[in-house]
């Protein structure tokens, strides 16, 4: 499974903030409603790196976009039609962090930030000879062209999109030219991104040195690329719970997902538990075994063998122990459950056990951490 919206800008801690619009010069164009901004940070920051090429990838939203990026030849980004022209802002960036909270207060306090530093990195990173990548939703092709201009405001043809520079466009490449990694790595939920890990792969496909096709079965990234996807639902998952059932709500959750597992149970009261958070049984009364006592800890550290000592204290005959955590389990824990009746669940068994019975989960935990299922690539290896 998936997270079933993409998340917004707020929740993706990979993100940069933004960085200081320095060393810029504006200069408007009279008389015909553009800024260009010669940036002299560019240069210093590119100027050192002859001989090597930055690739960046760029996702066209609105009807319009794409009419921009291959008719007009010029690579572009939104919210110009929120905030204007930057030249009223200039290199502040304290000053383009307060416009864009003021033009939009829709936003999460987080993801100004966010946008803010796509906004940075298309001014002040962007450079003349750089190479963007655009997947067409025409066509579906992926297009490669060199930049060469500087940034302008030009909201001409589509002002939703006025942020600016023009480029020349060099090569189409079909998707099945491209190894599986570099398309994930290329279908980045941000609008605007350099591309870091297949550079290499995509500088090949420009000199026209890439095979024709890239063969599944000796696809080495089609791995990589699953257990990625896995491991960032993995990570939503954890985060969204650690984040937003905190202490005793999160014994709630735990019980409700024994729930689907076929168990009836019983909280204890907040701060009264005497170390058992939750009793679940499978009959109505709860007279009949197996009894399971469980506790549970909401936080993302590692649990010691002391903890699973007092879970056992807290066991009669025949009752068996339940240990849930987002975290992990230190090795003394693992000791201690082998001398007893008692299962550890750490943070990765728990997504898993999500997986299992998410569909019957109560309505307001599937809302808290939203997914949907999907088929991901799996290596012809793993047969």
């Amino acid at each position: 499974m998936l997270p079933a919206t993409e998340p917004n800008f707020a929740q993706a801690p990979f993100l940069a903030t933004v960085e200081a619009i320095a060393g810029a010069t504006i200069n408007p164009d009279s008389g015909n409603g553009r800024t260009t901004i010669a940036n002299s940070t560019d240069a210093r920051q590119h100027g050192d790196r002859m001989g090597e090429q930055t690739f960046w990838g760029i996702h066209g939203r609105g009807p319009k976009i794409e009419t921009v990026l291959l008719e007009r030849c010029q690579v572009a980004i939104g919210w110009g039609d929120a905030i204007g022209d930057l030249g009223s802002i200039g290199g502040d960036r304290e000053k383009l962090k307060a416009a864009l909270a003021k033009a939009l207060p829709e936003q999460k306090p987080g993801a100004i930030p966010v946008i803010a530093g796509e906004i940075y990195r298309f001014i002040s990173e962007l450079a003349v000879g750089d190479v963007v990548l655009y997947r067409a939703r025409s066509d579906g092709q992926i297009h490669l062209g060199r930049v060469t201009g500087e940034y302008a405001f030009d909201p001409t043809g589509d002002p939703e999109h006025p942020y600016r520079r023009s480029l020349k466009w060099l090569k189409t490449v079909s998707p099945t030219s491209a190894s599986q990694g570099a398309l994930y790595e290329l279908g980045s939920a941000l609008a605007f991104f350099v591309i870091r890990n297949y550079a290499e792969e995509w500088s090949l496909a420009l000199a026209g040195k890439a095979p024709v096709t890239v063969d599944v079965e000796t696809d080495e990234s089609v791995a990589l690329v699953s257990a990625q996807t896995q491991q960032n639902t993995r990570d939503f998952i954890i985060k969204r719970l650690s984040t937003n059932l905190k202490g005793h709500p999160f014994a709630h959750f735990v019980a409700d997902l024994l729930r689907t597992m076929g168990y009836r149970t019983e909280i204890s009261p907040a701060g009264t538990d005497g170390g058992i958070d939750i009793v679940a049984h499978k009959d109505e009364l709860g007279f009949e075994p197996p009894i399971v006592k469980v506790q549970v800890k909401s936080g993302a550290g590692k649990v010691g063998g002391p903890e699973i000592s007092q879970l056992i204290g807290n066991l009669g005959v025949g009752e068996f122990g339940l240990f849930v955590t987002l975290g992990t389990f230190a090795p003394q824990a693992h000791t201690k459950q082998l001398k007893s009746n008692v299962r550890l669940i750490d943070g990765d068994d728990l997504v898993e056990l999500i997986f299992e019975h998410y569909e019957a989960l109560d309505a307001r935990y599937k809302s808290l951490i939203p997914l949907e299922r999907i088929y991901v690539p799996q290596s012809l290896s793993d047969d």
